[in-house]
């Protein structure tokens, strides 16, 4: 294997990072043992093949981590792949609390690379999952039924705007909260908008 150069556009973030710069900087070592290039997306290293993103570097308060983008393909053949949340579908990290354990896993990391490269240089893609697949919380669901506009619009959003309001609505443990939830986004939504659209 080749080293990779570092990318000076990326180094800022390895400067200003004060919690977790020691397991970054071995993180990069690992990771620029491969045929990756590094890159500065989403304001974090992110290593590409090709173009294609493969895996992330960030940083939470409790523990940094990989996020291997299509990591739902991995075979994880040592059961160290964490799903963020029930509705990341593609993506799988590995957590890190200390440097000696990224020092300790370095053959299981470099082998989980080398897997993600390998199914990035197939072709292989995730199945996501449609937008009709995901339940229409019934708070949302009344005011769809109620309002013949709305659902005219909710059907022609895009899957993945039709999505995120889905899970923005469900996200509320309570009934109340999805219908102010709801309330809030129906004119975004009868104006052909995502959740995330200003």
């Amino acid at each position: 294997m080749t080293k990779r150069r570092m990318n000076p556009e990326v180094d800022f973030f390895f400067r200003k990072a004060k919690r977790w710069r020691e397991e970054f900087e071995k993180l990069r070592a690992i990771i620029l043992q491969h045929e990756l290039t590094e890159e500065l997306r989403w304001g974090k290293p992110c290593y590409t093949f090709q173009k294609s993103n493969v895996v992330l570097m960030h940083g939470f308060k409790e523990y940094c981590a990989l996020l291997f983008i299509k990591g739902s393909l991995l075979k994880d053949a040592h059961g160290v792949l964490v799903q963020q949340t029930e509705n990341v579908q593609a993506g799988r990290q590995i957590r890190f609390t200390d440097v000696r354990e990224i020092v300790e896993m370095e053959p299981v990391l470099k082998a989980y690379l080398e897997e993600a490269i390998a199914v990035e240089k197939s072709g292989v893609k995730v199945n996501f999952k449609k937008a009709s697949e995901f339940k229409v919380p019934e708070e949302f669901q009344a005011q769809l039924d109620k309002i013949p506009a709305l659902k005219k619009a909710f059907a022609a959003l895009t899957p993945g705007r039709q999505k995120g309001y889905l899970l923005y609505f469900s996200a509320a443990k309570q009934s109340k909260t999805r219908e102010l939830r709801v309330g809030k986004c129906m004119q975004q939504i009868l104006d052909g908008k995502g959740l995330e659209d200003r």
